[in-house]
């Protein structure tokens, strides 16, 4: 852990306070504020998630040996936390450091060391290595859902949405080299490893946005992420249907909006045996358009379920990035999006057993 190089004050106390009665009235008040939280420590099974990432995601050999690592579990909480908090390494590190839930989640309370935002990164670059952590690490926790009773049920709502990033400065020349793959005239090796050359510019409702998109695959009935795909924010929304259909659900019904409708993608849902809820297109020069609309207006009244999932990742702080790179982006957005099934997991649960409860 990097020591801070600052002089010691009197601000913080050298012991903690020994009234045991102000200790148990703000542990009572505590503990109403972190229900969440502790409700997910009693629901997930870290330990199982950390064993899929260690087989996954092997440890660097350690034959010249070294300080012990810290346990893959621990790691694992500590971006989890990042995901559900939208923190960066530096700030999960000092939340850990301050907060006694964080540490309680991170089972790292009455700890002499915990890890330092070094060591996050270095565990975030072994989970982004192949964009295997991630995929591991939310199969187990979509396996963990079904579990618990929360199959994929209702049909499948597909849908896109952008996730900005820190906008690269460069000239139109420039910014095609970057495009390339190449790097432009005069810039530094530093310049160079502080600009995202996988991120790309998009138009949408007239607005320019730049970043990453997240195309994703949402349960009609349970609204859980079930399937996911990152990718530049200038990609086609239609052509990425086939990489998120869900192979599991009760209903054999898909909803997406006109940005899916083409003959390619009704051809991919009639393979599947997929019933076709993709809103229409008017044609060109079309004039009588009141089917189409009361068809699209049927099936939005179902597909609008999928904004609410963006509009939690937002209130997440799921919709924007700060890694350089599609893999470590990849890797954030799909941390953000367990973080979402796992917060949803504990409100599917409460409201089930208040259901009990009531009937």
């Amino acid at each position: 852990m990097i020591t801070p190089r600052i002089k010691p004050s009197g601000f913080l106390p050298e012991e903690a306070p020994n009234d045991m009665f102000l200790l148990r009235h703000r542990k009572a008040k505590l503990e109403g504020y972190v229900q969440t939280l502790a409700a997910m420590d009693a629901l997930i099974d870290f330990s199982s998630m950390a064993a899929a990432v260690d087989t996954a995601c092997p440890r660097a050999d350690r034959a010249k040996g070294g300080r012990p690592p810290y346990a893959t579990e621990v790691l694992v909480r500590m971006v989890f936390l990042q995901g559900l908090y939208n923190l960066s390494d530096e700030q999960c590190e000092h939340q850990v450091l301050d907060r006694l839930s964080f540490q309680r989640f991170c089972r790292l309370d009455g700890a002499l060391h915990i890890p330092d935002a070094r060591t996050l990164w270095t565990f975030r670059q072994r989970l982004a290595q192949g964009g295997l952590g991630g995929k591991v690490i939310s199969e187990t926790l979509s396996q963990q859902l079904q579990q618990h009773g929360f199959i994929p049920r209702g049909g499948q709502m597909v849908d896109a949405s952008i996730v900005q990033a820190p906008v690269t400065q460069a000239n139109a020349k420039e910014r095609e080299t970057l495009n390339r793959g190449d790097a432009p005239e005069g810039w530094s090796a530093k310049r160079l490893a502080h600009t995202d050359r996988d991120a790309r510019w998009t138009i949408k409702h007239g607005k320019a946005f730049y970043g990453y998109k997240l195309h994703g695959n949402v349960d009609a009935r349970y609204k859980l992420i079930r399937e996911l795909k990152v990718t530049a924010a200038n990609a086609d929304d239609g052509q990425q249907l086939p990489n998120v259909l869900q192979p599991a659900n009760t209903r054999d019904k898909l909803l997406a909006d006109r940005g899916y409708d083409s003959q390619a993608n009704r051809q991919v849902l009639k393979a599947r045996g997929l019933q076709d809820g993709i809103a229409r297109r008017a044609k060109p020069g079309q004039t009588a358009k009141t089917r189409l609309n009361q068809r699209n207006r049927t099936i939005n009244k179902t597909r609008a379920r999928v904004e609410h999932v963006f509009a939690s990742l937002a209130q997440q702080g799921g919709k924007c990035v700060r890694a350089m790179t599609l893999a470590r982006n990849a890797l954030a957005i799909t941390l953000q999006c367990a973080a979402y099934n796992a917060r949803r997991l504990v409100w599917l649960v409460k409201s089930s057993c208040a259901s009990a409860l009531t009937a």
